[in-house]
């Protein structure tokens, strides 16, 4: 594969700049009036508008898959065909996640059968962590592809190419989704029935 490294670069200070300043809207932001699909559907991409342009033009949510959601019980139905800010809340956290997590994990995180004030704690809980993972994701590309971002004091570790750059990404990505999944797994569990453990040595 052939990149130019002085647009990956630009590319990469963008999205850098873009992550910086993007946030999912506040409990109070999302509108509460009783949507039609086709204005929900319109308004998660407004919400979630970080997906390259290449991408958003494959539609990445259609009212199938919305219905879908309703029927698999991953979220709550609508009221007389329209949805409210709770059924906002779940789509959010439900897109924003099935990159990274299978849909049964998901429902873990947000239960169907929850009041609406454990459903805004859930939402509002969601938003800082997801900032703040964001602000994490920058500073980790900034150190693995500080020699492609030409800084001087790039790590050793730092990747020169966007062909090694895409595949730690890659690494990285699913390492973080297995740590999601095995930490799940251990709702329930303790030292005696959760599996082998290392002790810490001092």
């Amino acid at each position: 594969m052939e990149y130019n490294n002085d647009l990956v670069a630009g590319k990469l200070r963008r999205w850098e700049r873009y992550l910086e300043n993007y946030h999912l809207p506040k409990w109070e932001e999302i509108p509460n009036l009783g949507l039609y699909m086709e204005q929900v559907i319109a308004l998660l991409k407004q919400y979630l508008d970080y997906l390259p342009p290449e991408l958003k033009e494959e539609q990445f949510i259609t009212s199938a898959t919305i219905n879908n959601y309703v029927r698999m019980k991953v979220m709550p139905g609508p009221e007389k065909k329209r949805y409210y800010r709770i059924h906002i809340a779940y789509l959010l956290i439900i897109c924003s996640l099935k990159q990274g997590l299978s849909l049964a994990l998901i429902q873990k995180i947000i239960p169907i059968d929850i009041e609406e004030a454990e459903v805004r704690r859930i939402y509002e809980n969601y938003i800082d962590t997801h900032q703040q993972s964001a602000l994490y994701f920058i500073s980790h590309v900034r150190l693995f592809a500080g020699k492609i971002l030409n800084h001087s004091d790039a790590p050793d570790f730092a990747v020169d190419s966007t062909d090694q750059l895409i595949v730690e990404s890659a690494v990285i990505g699913n390492l973080c989704r297995l740590l999601a999944e095995k930490l799940m797994l251990l709702e329930g569990k303790n030292l005696e029935d959760g599996g082998s453990i290392e002790i810490e040595r001092r």
